[in-house]
């Protein structure tokens, strides 16, 4: 039994995670700093990131920066390897969804968006993926969502990005897997985040939507916990370029 939980230990590992000012960013960085890494959250937020700091204590650090200014990435990476090195692990979590209709979808809306949500994951990759191919051990998580392979009202920029994020993963494994680097994409169902605020504050919207999974609720960030420490960890060594839904089911109907 040792030798499974061993599996599952980050205790030697950096993990870098952006959007960790709240939501399952920040579920991400307590999940990660819980099995033992040493975590560095972005987002653009202080005050959020003083917080979380609090909360898990000395194996947590911070850098306040925006993943969608993109001339600023690679900076980004350095200040974030200032308190702990650089990271063998990243957690793309960082998003955003502007919510509008086809007909009133304009240019700086959709440009914000496929830059945080697409953009960002793949650039800040490659300002850190030196270090991981040195090591020869990585991993890189990238957030897809049920809008990766189907419509919904109001998602089309939001929709592109997801759908986009599938490919990437599939194309970043097929680039770097061979140097012990595995890139994989949760799925997340309806989860309780900032995003995800004007589903849950409709409670028919959210309950007909919770019917429509098979295990019959939505998500709660703990059902996160899992799936993200899998795909961070030893225990996925031979597993790159998937999409895992974790969905209670949605997408099984």
């Amino acid at each position: 039994m040792d030798n499974v939980k061993s599996l599952f230990d980050l205790r030697d590992k950096v993990a870098l995670v952006t959007g960790a000012s709240s939501g399952i960013g920040r579920r991400a960085a307590i999940v990660l700093a819980d099995a033992g890494a040493k975590v560095v959250g972005v987002a653009r937020r202080r005050a959020a990131l003083e917080d979380l700091r609090k909360e898990i204590g000395n194996n947590f650090s911070f850098v306040v920066g925006d993943v969608a200014q993109r001339n600023k990435i690679d900076g980004l990476v350095l200040e974030a390897s200032t308190d702990f090195g650089m990271p063998d692990i990243l957690v793309h979590a960082a998003g955003l969804n502007t919510r509008q209709v086809a007909d009133q979808v304009d240019s700086d809306g959709w440009d914000r968006t496929l830059e945080i949500n697409l953009s960002a994951p793949f650039f800040l990759s490659q300002a850190a993926i030196s270090a991981m191919k040195e090591r020869g051990w990585g991993r890189i998580v990238n957030f897809a969502s049920l809008q990766s392979t189907r419509a919904f009202p109001g998602g089309l920029a939001y929709g592109v990005s997801k759908g986009g994020i599938v490919q990437l993963t599939r194309a970043m494994a097929e680039e770097w897997s061979e140097d012990g680097i595995c890139i994989n994409a949760i799925g997340p169902g309806f989860f309780p985040t900032e995003l995800t605020k004007a589903v849950f504050d409709d409670a028919e919207r959210a309950e007909r939507n919770a019917m429509q999974t098979c295990i019959g609720r939505n998500g709660k960030l703990e059902d996160i916990d899992g799936p993200l420490l899998f795909l961070c960890s030893d225990a996925s060594a031979y597993v790159t370029g998937q999409v895992l839904m974790v969905d209670g089911g949605f997408t099984a109907k």
